[in-house]
């Protein structure tokens, strides 16, 4: 039992270094461009290995997107239920947030909701399972202590949310000249929450 034990440790291991390598040069260069040769070298496996994992480029695609966004969510969860004061959560998920758009090629984003539909489903589930509840509670707290107005109703903030999210959605939000919008989508999303009206 003791060797099946380290033998998965070290599948895992493997794993773990194809989706790295996978996603760092689907990242920089798109998905169309990368060989799985040249994932194979950078996590230094064998093209073998991969296929035994994976099956194919798309399915690794999937696996690598699915874990990114798993990974994400369990940070923001991790940040959401801290005892920090919702500013600073807010902060620390645009700032993340900035860091995750400059580090990807929008290309990449692109073609993943364009040519894989599977993903985009999975996306669809993630948003409607996972982070609708999120961003609810973050407004929850919000609302605790005074920084939402009290009076929106969360069905308000659901449909808003649905307002950016079509946006999102937009095919051309992902080109590389939008970063900065993207970001600045963030911004309006979080601070048009908690813009105060004058008194």
């Amino acid at each position: 039992m003791g060797n099946m034990d380290g033998f998965e440790k070290r599948r895992q291991k493997k794993k773990e270094s194809i989706r790295r390598a996978a996603f760092e040069l689907f990242s920089v260069y798109g998905v169309q461009k990368v060989t799985m040769a040249e994932i194979a070298k950078k996590a230094n496996v064998s093209q073998v290995t991969i296929y035994n994992y994976f099956g194919s480029k798309d399915e690794l695609l999937k696996d690598v997107v699915m874990d990114l966004m798993e990974r994400k969510w369990r940070e923001y969860k991790e940040l959401l239920d801290g005892d920090l004061p919702f500013q600073k959560k807010i902060e620390a998920i645009i700032f993340d947030k900035r860091e995750t758009a400059r580090n990807l090629n929008q290309d990449f984003l692109k073609s993943i909701y364009l040519n894989h539909p599977e993903i985009r489903e999975y996306f669809e589930e993630f948003y409607e399972k996972k982070s609708i509840p999120m961003v609810l509670e973050i407004m929850e707290q919000g609302k605790r202590e005074g920084h939402i107005n009290r009076d929106i109703s969360m069905e308000a903030i659901l449909f808003y949310m649905k307002i950016f999210k079509e946006a999102v959605s937009n095919p051309d939000f992902f080109s590389n000249h939008n970063k900065d919008i993207q970001l600045d989508i963030n911004h309006l999303f979080f601070y048009g929450l908690v813009g105060k009206p004058l008194e």
